[in-house]
């Protein structure tokens, strides 16, 4: 039995040991952001909707946590992001994740942008080539509730390159441009 414990033991400190680190300032936090409903309509892809608690729903199922002190947290509450407070984006093991302005997001590994939200609440997404591409619309992302429907749009932007693998964004199915 005892045996048996002690086997449990180190197989659970091997899983927290490979574990990436939270991103930089996750406890204290980051950039403030306002936290209100929203909802990003896609078009053909599934809707986004940012609710009253922070909880980020796509199609319905529960995908990211956004709080008032910049943190992004995924389904299972495990930190994803940290937006800080010049705007760069910081995931796990200090990983750079890109650069969020108010209505305006860059990638990982550029200095332009490849997203905006424009005052009327239209998501235009740009290839490498500065050409655009309409993705959407979001409501109820105006004035300072904006920057969290940017942040928003960021991270699920960086999911699915991660999700891809790609060198760089491109044209195809999905929000618009795919990564």
């Amino acid at each position: 039995m005892q045996r048996v414990l002690v086997s449990s033991a180190l197989v659970l400190m091997g899983a927290v040991a490979c574990a990436p680190n939270p991103p930089p300032r996750w406890a204290e936090g980051g950039a403030p952001l306002v936290i209100a409903p929203a909802r990003w309509d896609r078009g053909d892809g599934d809707m986004v909707e940012i609710l009253a608690n922070g909880q980020v729903l796509e199609g319905g199922d529960a995908v990211l946590l956004v709080d008032r002190a910049g943190r992004v947290a995924d389904e299972d509450n495990d930190p994803v992001a940290v937006l800080l407070p010049d705007g760069y984006v910081a995931g796990p093991d200090n990983t750079l994740l890109g650069r969020v302005g108010v209505s305006n997001a860059a990638p990982p590994d550029g200095a332009a942008a490849w997203l905006s939200i424009l005052p009327n609440g239209q998501v235009v997404m740009f290839d490498p080539d500065g050409e655009r591409m309409g993705a959407g619309v979001w409501y109820g992302c105006d004035g300072p509730q904006r920057r969290t429907c940017t942040l928003v749009t960021h991270i699920l932007a960086v999911q699915d390159y991660v999700r891809r693998g790609s060198s760089g964004p491109h044209f195809g199915v999905g929000i618009g441009v795919g990564f």
